[in-house]
């Protein structure tokens, strides 16, 4: 068939068209509504299959890593009674609210016993209080030997509750005749009663809610 045969065909009587170009326009039909169907059709289905996929690899590395947190769960509560029970050690370290003028005093007294000179020993009017405790620094500027001072440094660590010592700075005064001035804040910590306790955690549970809103 010549090239203007083709062009002579009528779409209309399409019935009537030569066998082959019958069959030819036929396949050409079937290609275009498959096409058709994929684009309109399939590509959509395509990709909510993809994200199913995508959600089932998050899903099941979500599932592995609860199913690992569970496998260790119980090192975990072991680990946290360790924790407590080191913590609750640490807080019967702490003196009461009698007994933390009688720590002041022995911070004191473990200068003076070194022959260290107090230009200032200066306890806060106000603790700063925490929900587990209360701290209460005391400035304090001390002179005497480098020997001295390191053992009172070390005189302070041993006491039979926690005292720390922080923001150091040693000095050589003029005149100081080889003496050194020691400035810090020692603080000391002590544990809260019942009802501080309960009051503390109202704060931070009041706070908290705050801080939401």
């Amino acid at each position: 068939m010549t090239l203007d045969e083709l062009r002579n065909l009528d779409p209309k009587e399409i019935a009537n068209w030569p066998a082959p170009l019958q069959l030819s326009s036929l396949l050409l039909l079937i290609v275009a509504v498959v096409t058709a169907g994929y684009f309109g059709l399939l590509s959509s289905q395509i990709e909510l299959l993809e994200q199913g996929q995508a959600k089932e690899v998050e899903l099941k590395q979500a599932f592995l890593d609860k199913k690992a947190k569970a496998m260790n769960l119980e090192a975990y509560r072991q680990q946290l009674a360790e924790i407590q029970e080191s913590f609750g050690a640490l807080l019967k370290q702490l003196p009461s609210k009698a007994e933390m003028e009688t720590l002041i005093t022995e911070i004191n007294q473990s200068g003076v016993g070194r022959g260290l000179q107090f230009e200032l020993f200066k306890p806060s009017p106000s603790e700063i209080k925490t929900a587990e405790f209360a701290e209460r620094p005391i400035q304090l500027k001390i002179v005497g030997s480098y020997h001295d001072l390191a053992a009172f440094a070390s005189d302070i660590s041993q006491l039979s509750r926690i005292v720390t010592l922080k923001d150091m700075q040693i000095a050589m005064p003029a005149n100081g005749g080889g003496l050194l001035a020691m400035q810090a804040v020692a603080s000391t910590y002590r544990s809260l009663d019942a009802e501080e306790a309960v009051e503390m955690r109202k704060s931070a549970a009041a706070a908290k809610k705050s801080k939401k809103n």
